[in-house]
């Protein structure tokens, strides 16, 4: 394995997806240029080209990371609420402006859509990392008569797409 096959399987097991993928998907869905992107998340336009191009295999600032994460989280919106220019250009001026320090949770009450949508996602990761789709719905299968509620929360979260997800999230955490 070469080089770069071998930093773009590692980017794989890091963020779920290589990089170079992940960049071009958030910048086609917000209409962002390459070095737009890079101010946005924190990074010169070099060193994000180095990490699409698999030249280095992770970003190691943690600010950088929560930024990418918070843009992909807006990528999702902008495409499921069509967001206006305004609504946009204030979410990625918020974002730019996000240190990525460490935070005590909301109370449940206020968790809001972009917050719950992150939470899942990382339940999801977890779930990806452990076992595939087929290997929760045959785990499911097998509780299902016993453990309903139990088998609804496997698929929900190991199985299911993440709008869903968010909803049966939503559903339960209030």
């Amino acid at each position: 394995m070469d080089q770069t096959a071998h930093n773009l399987q590692q980017q794989t097991e890091l963020y779920g997806e290589p990089l170079g993928d992940l960049i071009r998907r958030i910048g086609g869905a917000l209409g962002l240029t390459q070095a737009r992107l890079a101010e946005a998340i924190g990074l010169s336009a070099p060193m994000l080209s180095q990490l699409m191009s698999a030249q280095r295999v992770k970003i190691g600032n943690p600010a950088v990371v929560s930024r990418l994460q918070a843009l992909d989280e807006l990528a999702a919106r902008a495409g499921a609420e069509q967001l206006s220019p305004e609504e946009l250009a204030a979410a990625l001026d918020q974002i730019r402006g996000a240190t990525g320090a460490f935070t005590r949770s909301a109370p449940r009450a206020t968790v809001t859509r972009a917050s719950s949508r992150s939470v899942v996602r990382e339940i999801q990761d977890l779930f990806r990392a452990v076992a595939s789709a087929e290997e929760v719905q045959r785990a499911a299968d097998l509780i299902g008569p016993e453990s309903p509620r139990l088998a609804e929360l496997l698929l929900a979260y190991g199985a299911g797409r993440t709008d869903d997800a968010v909803a049966h999230f939503e559903r339960h955490s209030g």
